[in-house]
């Protein structure tokens, strides 16, 4: 019995895991509802010269409006940020 709870708990985690916006890999930020090879190039652009410090500030790049982060914004994190050169 232990080890099924041990396990579900462990699915659960990995259901609700969600996307750190400051440093997913393009695979990572493509698990976003909208977001494609594109958009995800755009988001890594975005935040070589800009830090995302909320959820929000996904809609400053190009082509994610409104529609695309209210589909996502349970699944968005926004970690340490860590400006790319």
């Amino acid at each position: 019995m232990k080890k099924i709870l041990l396990g579900l708990c462990c699915l659960v985690g990995l259901l609700a895991a969600t996307v750190d916006i400051n440093n997913a890999s393009a695979k990572e930020l493509t698990n976003l509802k909208g977001i494609g090879e594109a958009k995800a190039k755009a988001i890594i652009n975005y935040r070589k010269t800009h830090c995302f410090t909320k959820a929000e500030d996904l809609m400053k790049v190009k082509g994610i409006g409104k529609a695309t982060f209210k589909n996502n914004k349970d699944e968005i994190s926004v970690g340490k940020c860590r400006k790319r050169k």
